[in-house]
């Protein structure tokens, strides 16, 4: 029977499950052809939030994202691309030697006494309309501010990354994607734990070629 084309778009919608199928959603490749074949719809999602688990700060979750980073921010249509309170400072000959257009990078810095502000300055980085990728780092952020984070980020179109400990993976998550990412011997392993269309497991990622120094400790 035909579908009416109204109807047919709207179930186009990533935010509606269609039981075994997945509605088609605007993805970003991440620059790693291994990843991408286990990753829904064969990339990072273009809008809303995923939660990437590090057993520690550093690990190499930039170098991850690189690929897509540089991409947003030499599009002609280049949004903002924000870094809120990051553990460690960017650093900016690195990330242009990777093909990343720092005049559309901004980083937002949270002083130690307002770091309760960070998830603040990350819902409204994500809502605003004004970004294409907003990554924020967070300990402890609690369900009901997860679920704000999601919705933010589809209202506002922006793929948004919320960096968390490696010890809260039992817990759950609005987030539309989960990852884990552990150090290996030449990159890193990434553990899809919550993939909806995408494909369960781990896979190890080579990023000898990729930039470790896209990060300076911070004075």
């Amino acid at each position: 029977m035909a579908c009416n084309p109204e109807l047919a778009r709207l179930l186009e919608h990533p935010a509606i499950w269609r039981g075994t199928s997945v509605a088609r959603a605007e993805v970003l490749p991440s620059g790693f052809a291994a990843l991408d074949e286990r990753l829904p719809g064969g990339g990072w999602p273009r809008s809303g939030l995923i939660e990437i688990l590090l057993s520690r700060f550093g690990v190499g979750e930039l170098t991850l994202l690189l690929p897509v980073l540089a991409a947003l921010t030499s599009a002609s249509t280049a949004r903002a691309s924000v870094w809120v309170a990051p553990p460690f400072e960017p650093f900016a000959p690195a990330l242009a030697a990777h093909g990343v257009v720092l005049e559309h990078l901004l980083v937002v810095r949270v002083p130690a006494a307002l770091r309760s502000g960070a998830l603040w300055a990350f819902e409204q980085s994500l809502s605003c309309g004004a970004c294409d990728l907003a990554m924020a780092w967070a300990k402890r952020p609690r369900a009901k501010q997860i679920r704000r984070l999601q919705l933010a980020a589809e209202r506002g179109r922006t793929l948004g990354v919320l960096f968390r400990p490696l010890r809260t993976r039992s817990e759950s998550s609005h987030a539309a994607l989960r990852i884990a990412i552990e150090p290996s011997t030449y990159g890193v392993r990434v553990n899809l734990l919550k993939s909806k269309g995408g494909v369960r497991g781990s896979v190890e990622l080579d990023l000898a070629d990729a930039a470790h120094d896209v990060v300076s400790a911070r004075s």
